[in-house]
């Protein structure tokens, strides 16, 4: 790896024990919980973005993406295990392995020589940024609801067409302004379209799947989070990957994503 994918290695196993340390053992139910296993899938994503799969160094830091408590054997009659404790002790072995990882990626790095070090990536220095961007189509009624929740919440929201331009052109205002911790993105049906000889279905404008890309590039996949309002095809390249759509407990869902990615959330403000 170069000097720029070993400092984004380890930037992101930092966030992923910075992850660890903020996770609420209180979510926890019959062992595991959607937030544990997302957790999970995260840290298994990063190791294996940076360390391969089935390979020596994948296999040694493994155990790290195995957080919750397996149960080997249970007879009826026998107390519930303490799920809390045995997750506690996961997460510190887990964090452990990882600061493993991240001396190795270190070690690759200093090898490369002194000249060849890599500055702090923008990915780092966002870390416990209160910035979010926020991309949009033109259904400006879901753009002013989610921007409004986000600066309930205490965050500073991000549209573009509210900064300054300075003589920028877009792409060069996105790249100014994309120093944030996460990016939340509005699909929204406000263009349509199809292939040729398709049947026209509702679409999200161009400019959002460019900005979406960019910021799966930009931050990593697990930075970005998608809302889907109303019927809306989703791009063949991003099917598999999760969104929330935005009815009933949309808030909470989007807060728990700002959370996993390193926001600070005071639950009582997303619940009021």
């Amino acid at each position: 790896m170069t000097a720029d994918q070993l400092q984004k290695g380890i930037d992101r196993l930092e966030q992923r024990i910075a992850d660890l340390d903020a996770f609420d053992l209180n979510t926890l139910k019959s062992g595991t919980s959607p937030e544990l296993q997302a957790l999970e899938r995260s840290i298994e994503d990063t190791l294996e973005r940076y360390f391969g799969v089935n390979t020596t160094a994948a296999d040694r830091y493994k155990a790290a993406q195995e957080l919750h408590y397996h149960q080997m054997v249970w007879v009826s009659g026998m107390p519930e295990p303490n799920y809390k404790a045995h997750t506690k002790t996961n997460i510190e072995a887990a964090k452990a392995l990882l600061g493993q990882a991240i001396n190795a990626l270190k070690a690759d790095l200093e090898d490369l020589g002194p000249s060849l070090l890599a500055p702090a990536t923008k990915a780092s220095s966002s870390a416990g940024s209160s910035r979010v961007f926020l991309v949009h189509g033109h259904n400006e009624a879901v753009r002013e609801t989610v921007a409004r929740f986000l600066e309930k919440l205490g965050l500073q929201v991000i549209i573009l067409h509210e900064q300054a331009n300075s003589g920028r052109t877009i792409i060069e205002k996105i790249e100014h302004n994309s120093d944030v911790g996460m990016a939340v993105v509005l699909l929204t049906p406000d263009d349509v379209g199809c292939k040729a000889g398709g049947q026209v279905e509702p679409r999200v404008r161009q400019n959002v799947l460019l900005e979406l890309g960019y910021f799966i590039g930009a931050l990593g996949r697990d930075k970005v989070c998608a809302l889907r309002s109303g019927k809306v095809e989703i791009p063949t390249d991003f099917a598999g990957v999760v969104w929330t759509e935005m009815s009933g407990e949309w808030k909470t869902a989007l807060a728990r994503e700002l959370k996993q990615a390193g926001y600070a959330i005071d639950w009582n403000k997303v619940m009021s």
